[in-house]
């Protein structure tokens, strides 16, 4: 059996077959202080990890642009990364203690160096994986960055994430009645992997005296599915406050309060686009919206101006025309820069196939949308200061899905300090979800097609 530093020097190449079998046999974590014989070696300034159920992310950030090489393993499953040119210091240190013993895809990393000016990671998998390994270049505060992205090679299906969960399902009593009401020959659906979330578990009951009074369409109702979408995440931390507060975190707390109070409607569900600390880029949180088939679309985020002065909540819809301010065209530009700076990789997907999707946005989606807007402007409008009375609209990609209504509620401004101390508090964040779950009610009593969904 190899020792530790017998693995830090092999060649883990996928032409060496009795080499990878040292790696296979070596489970320890290995740090070794090496330095790279490169005159203008790069440094590792950080180091962050990003579990997640969906995917894991790993970052690495340099004071320079690198070359990296990776490939796969198996029995056992490893990812191994090549990185040139790079001098180790005490931050890689940071990597190995920051894999939690509860991250879905990594079982521990070790580093090592394979051969001159050439470091090597080698991260043990918890599962089968497929990974993307791309660069980003400098942006904000961000330097150069490696991004190692595991992805499960069965990707969750985001409808499934839905049946699956552990909440308990508001229409479950409903759903009950009307499956013991119903005629054999006429029972509720429960194909997997349809819409209509499961049943909890319920105490047999004995068939009613009268016959069904429900007919067929009723019984085969499905709830009105809400997709909430926590704005930024991972490594888009979103705009921060005065006293460190992040948007991301913010968004993601009033987002999981909407969602409890959207589940306990009898006729409503909602659905995270993002349901913990990880990046997700526009373009997907348009794409599971529209994967499970959702009635409306809701951004939720905190705005941030260059003046501390600027408050109040505001509401946007998509507009293809041009943005109704210059202030909201800033604010589409602020947020479609999500994707630069939590880092897409532009080779894993089609990007004019992507582009095309983005472009279908219907005039009927906008105009329910701005009517859905005024609904919940208006209910935000009652509980706080709004910066602007109207709906306004700009190039939002978040908003182009072309087939779902779809609006971006700026909640207060965290660049505020007044207002970044509100949206820190759990009752203002509570009293934000109402008022959202106020103006959705509104919306879809005053649109009975969708309502009787």
């Amino acid at each position: 059996m190899a020792d530790d530093t017998e693995l830090a020097l092999v060649d883990l190449s996928p032409e060496s077959a009795s080499r990878r079998r040292l790696i296979a046999t070596a489970g320890s974590l290995l740090v070794l202080p090496v330095i790279s014989t490169t005159a203008n070696a790069a440094t590792i300034v950080a180091v962050r990890t990003w579990p997640a159920d969906e995917y894991t992310r790993v970052t690495l950030e340099m004071d320079s642009e690198l070359k990296a090489e990776h490939f796969a393993l198996e029995n056992p499953d490893r990812l191994v990364v090549d990185i040139e040119g790079l001098r180790l210091s005490s931050t890689i240190n940071d990597l190995v203690s920051k894999i939690k013993p509860n991250d879905p895809y990594i079982d521990s990393v070790r580093v090592g160096q394979n051969r001159p000016g050439v470091v090597r990671l080698v991260l043990d998998l918890k599962q089968p994986i497929a990974p993307q390994v791309f660069t980003l270049k400098p942006i904000g505060e961000y330097k150069y960055r490696l991004v190692l992205d595991l992805y499960p090679k069965i990707a969750q299906d985001p409808l499934l994430a839905i049946m699956n969960s552990t909440d308990t399902d508001p229409l479950a009593d409903v759903l009950e009645d009307l499956a013991r009401n119903a005629p054999d020959e006429a029972p509720v659906p429960s194909v997997p992997g349809q819409q209509l979330p499961p049943r909890v578990a319920q105490k047999p009951r004995q068939p009613p005296a009268t016959p069904p009074s429900a007919p067929p369409a009723v019984r085969q109702a499905q709830p009105i599915l809400v997709a909430l979408d926590a704005g930024h995440g991972g490594e888009d931390p979103g705009a921060i406050g005065p006293r460190g507060t992040k948007e991301k975190d913010i968004v993601l707390s009033i987002a999981r309060k909407l969602k409890k109070l959207i589940d306990a409607q009898p006729n409503m569900r909602a659905y995270l686009t993002r349901d913990n600390d990880y990046f997700v880029p526009l373009h997907v949180r348009v794409q599971k919206a529209r994967r499970v088939k959702a009635d409306l679309f809701i951004s939720i985020h905190a705005d941030a101006w260059i003046k501390p002065s600027a408050r109040g909540s505001s509401v946007f819809a998509l507009s293809q025309n041009g943005a109704t301010s210059a202030a909201a065209r800033m604010m589409a530009k602020r947020e479609n820069d999500a994707d630069l700076i939590g880092g897409v990789n532009l080779g894993s997907h089609n990007k004019q196939v992507a582009q095309v999707l983005l472009d279908l946005s219907t005039a009927a989606q906008i105009n329910d949308s701005m009517r859905v807007g005024d609904r919940i402007l208006s209910e935000i409008g009652k509980i706080s200061r709004l910066h602007k009375k109207r709906v306004e609209r700009a190039g939002f990609a978040v908003l182009k899905a072309p087939d779902i209504p779809s609006i971006l509620v700026e909640t207060a401004f965290i660049s505020n300090p007044e207002e970044e101390r509100l949206l820190r508090s759990p009752a203002h964040q509570d009293r934000i979800a109402r008022a959202m779950l106020n103006g959705v009610n509104h919306y879809f009593s005053a649109s009975p097609t969708m309502a009787r969904r």
